[in-house]
């Protein structure tokens, strides 16, 4: 069960919290820039948009909140297997939709903005390194681009195509491989970004994948939403 408790700065182990970046903004995406832009203070988190090869001209970045687009939610799969323990991620695979891609670790600048993938043809994904690596307690965190400038599609551009039941599998360092569950998908308003849900503590190993959505602003400004997918760490191997 997910809580309304908002993580801190920093990796706690044992209770596996993501750490969101410190500061007012967090991170921007799109053009030389991407991430998640957090406004702490208020609980505020927001992917920035991401670099895109084309611009819609009839595109408008959107402020207000958007329904929620949520795939059902799955059926109970009895107990959670054992979490695993501390291992970077290596390797992502998401067979519904043709993804398999190295992953980078990212982490913070001097600024207190998340690193993010570089923006270059066929860019991995990023994982959040002051989040739990995939299958330890807690929401670990990866991040990747839906366009990459004038290299066109990014790693995640299918993603808001996932829904319940669907499989995404992390490599780590150490040889095993955490099998997580896709629980729901969700696209909101970068101005409504639910950061509890993404980054507060949860008694289970979980997967957030996190990447940019919505039609790209006329100006070049960047993609007014975020898609996130929910997952649960279902299996290993």
């Amino acid at each position: 069960m997910r809580r309304s408790k908002q993580a801190v700065h920093r990796h706690r182990s044992g209770r596996g919290e993501a750490a969101p970046p410190r500061g007012r903004a967090a991170a921007r995406w799109c053009g030389t820039l991407a991430g998640l832009l957090l406004a702490a203070a208020v609980a505020v988190s927001q992917l920035s948009g991401c670099a895109a090869r084309s611009t819609d001209a009839s595109a408008t970045t959107q402020s207000q909140q958007l329904p929620v687009q949520a795939a059902p939610a799955s059926p109970s799969r009895g107990a959670s297997p054992r979490p695993l323990a501390r291992s970077v991620p290596e390797q992502l695979e998401i067979p519904a939709i043709g993804v398999n891609t190295p992953v980078i670790p990212v982490g913070l600048g001097p600024d207190g903005t998340v690193g993010v993938p570089p923006i270059e043809a066929n860019a991995p994904a990023g994982w959040y390194q002051y989040s739990p690596t995939p299958g330890q307690v807690g929401p670990a965190v990866i991040l990747g681009h839906v366009t990459v400038g004038q290299y066109g599609d990014g790693v995640f551009l299918h993603l808001a195509r996932l829904v319940a039941g669907n499989q995404v599998v992390l490599v780590l360092k150490d040889g095993q491989s955490a099998v997580f569950t896709v629980d729901s998908v969700q696209t909101v308003s970068k101005a409504h970004f639910p950061t509890s849900e993404v980054y507060g503590s949860v008694d289970r190993p979980e997967l957030r994948l996190i990447t940019c959505a919505g039609p790209r602003g006329s100006d070049g400004s960047g993609y007014p939403d975020n898609t996130i997918v929910y997952a649960s760490l279902t299996a290993t191997r």
